[in-house]
């Protein structure tokens, strides 16, 4: 029995060490000791890194100062709402909120800081980092060390053909837009969400010798622009062209590049390891939320720094906006489709397109960082975080919406959902044109009442928008999911196959109705 007893202890814990001997002879001792001590990437990992420092501006332009807290925090009243929560402030203390920040034309509305974080602290970016590895890619191109997007990779990194041939056909722009084909593994253990130890989003992240895994290990997986995957190889060959085009570290050029021309505050880039002293090109930039809102800013006003051009304006449009040659089959469903309505991805940006053809981008990192920017309306947002759970950068295109919907958004928090169509459809006779709201608008809102359990009101919500926009399928479904979670089986069953009639293909209520079986 004894004997019985050790053997089931011991294999897992023999299965576990010879797994971590293998990593450690395939990635070295330093990557399993990172995996192990550190497991799951957070906002203060920087702190167990050497970090590069990035001197600031002596003299750089501030933002005026016209505080709007009510107004701010009523714009986050669904998100809230949607979380279970009962205040704003719950809701920035449960969602592990660090910063938020709300400039409209140069002033700033709302600057609070959560959860043990100030205006003075270090926030990381995660994977912002992008964008901005992205903007030195236009600098370099602006000063000459880079002909074209146009050039093949191997222009810059020669040794990549010996190795694979192919790295020829992998364009620069390939890399900005995620389209390279490069292998890049993303396992997770069954049955959940977590990575497993070779996972290459690992690897890239604890690896004390990056460069080489770029220029030994990482291979191609298929053809170059055919399709896209989120990887972080792509950043770091960014980043490497970047140090050999410019001969000078990605952290030097970001200084004389950015940093020293408009930041207030120094800024920490780290790297993989001293003796290698290669930048995470992806995601550990480290920097201050109000010098995010100065980048966001900066590409606002399409590279141009109070007269001064910082980067070709050029260059931010290609990089900002989307880019309609790709197909938008290539991308993955929850990017929306093929609609006037979705996200895309270019030039390490994403962005939302709307109805009414305007578009708002953002430099986007994990648990919680947002760098939101909404064009026409002159509004940056920025938001960092340390959590997944009850924000996500798609929470503050909702809040873009309330923005532009603001007049109903209020009448709906003050006077409730009756009071506010009641409200509506007495304009609306008066005035046939009035429509203070969208579809999306309204379906957002609607799921925010929803996943609170304020069903009734969800319901009224998603009814309202089938009476405004008939012909749109999605809203018979948002109905139809009201009715079955409150258990009307027999409505839900009827509005999923109006729902059905109008797109009788590719429509997520066939999987509903078979459910309603």
């Amino acid at each position: 029995m004894k004997k019985a007893i050790k053997i089931i202890v011991l294999t897992p814990l023999t299965m576990v060490l010879f797994i971590l001997v293998i990593l450690s002879v395939k990635y070295s001792p330093t990557y399993v000791y990172r995996l192990v001590s550190q497991n799951v990437a957070d906002v203060y990992d920087y702190q167990y890194y050497e970090n590069r420092k990035i001197e600031g501006s002596k003299d750089t332009f501030r933002f005026a100062e016209k505080p709007e807290e009510d107004y701010v925090e009523s714009l986050f009243e669904d998100r809230v709402q949607q979380s279970g929560f009962q205040s704003f402030d719950e809701w920035a203390e449960k969602s592990r909120t660090t910063a938020l920040i709300f400039i409209r034309q140069d002033t700033i509305l709302y600057e609070k800081y959560f959860n043990g974080f100030s205006k003075e602290s270090y926030f990381h970016s995660q994977s912002m980092a992008k964008s901005f590895i992205s903007f030195l890619i236009g600098a370099a191109i602006d000063d000459g060390f880079v002909t074209s997007v146009d050039d093949p990779m191997t222009k810059y990194i020669p040794e990549l053909k010996t190795r694979n041939p192919d790295f020829e056909k992998i364009t620069i722009k390939n890399l900005l837009e995620m389209r390279s084909g490069l292998d890049y593994f993303e396992g997770h253990f069954p049955g959940t969400y977590i990575h497993l130890p070779w996972h290459d989003e690992a690897v890239g992240y604890y690896h004390p010798n990056v460069r080489k895994l770029l220029l030994k290990k990482v291979d191609i997986a298929s053809e170059p622009g055919k399709k896209f995957q989120y990887c972080n190889y792509n950043t770091s060959y960014l980043g490497l062209i970047v140090e050999r085009a410019t001969n000078k570290t990605v952290s030097e050029y970001l200084g004389d590049k950015l940093w020293s021309q408009i930041m207030e505050y120094d800024a920490l880039f780290s790297i993989d390891s001293k003796k290698s002293g290669f930048e995470y090109m992806p995601s550990r930039l480290i920097a201050r939320a109000v010098d995010y809102a100065r980048f966001g800013r900066l590409m606002l006003n399409d590279g141009n720094w109070n007269g001064k051009p910082i980067i070709s304006e050029d260059w931010v449009r290609e990089s900002t906006r989307e880019n309609k040659d790709i197909p938008r089959e290539i991308y993955p469903a929850w990017l929306g489709g093929d609609n006037c309505e979705h996200t895309y991805y270019n030039y390490q940006w994403w962005g939302n397109t709307n109805s009414d053809a305007t578009v708002q981008f953002f430099a986007n990192g994990n648990l919680g960082q947002a760098i939101y920017v909404i064009p026409d309306k002159e509004i940056i947002i920025v938001h960092c975080g340390n959590s997944n759970q009850f924000f996500s950068a798609y929470d503050l295109w909702h809040v873009a919406d309330c923005i532009e919907y603001n007049e109903f958004h209020q009448l709906i928090t003050e006077k409730g959902v009756d009071e506010a169509v009641i409200q509506y459809r007495r304009k609306k006779t008066l005035h046939p044109d009035y429509l203070p709201f969208d579809k999306r608008f309204l379906m957002d809102k609607g799921y925010a009442y929803l996943h609170a359990g304020n069903i009734l009101d969800a319901k009224k919500i998603f009814a309202l928008n089938i009476a405004t926009y008939p012909n749109s399928w999605n809203n018979y479904n948002n109905l139809a999911e009201a009715y079955q979670k409150s258990g009307k089986n027999d409505s839900a069953r009827l509005f999923y196959e109006k729902s059905l009639k109008l797109k009788p293909e590719n429509n997520w209520a066939t999987e509903k109705l078979k459910m309603l079986e």
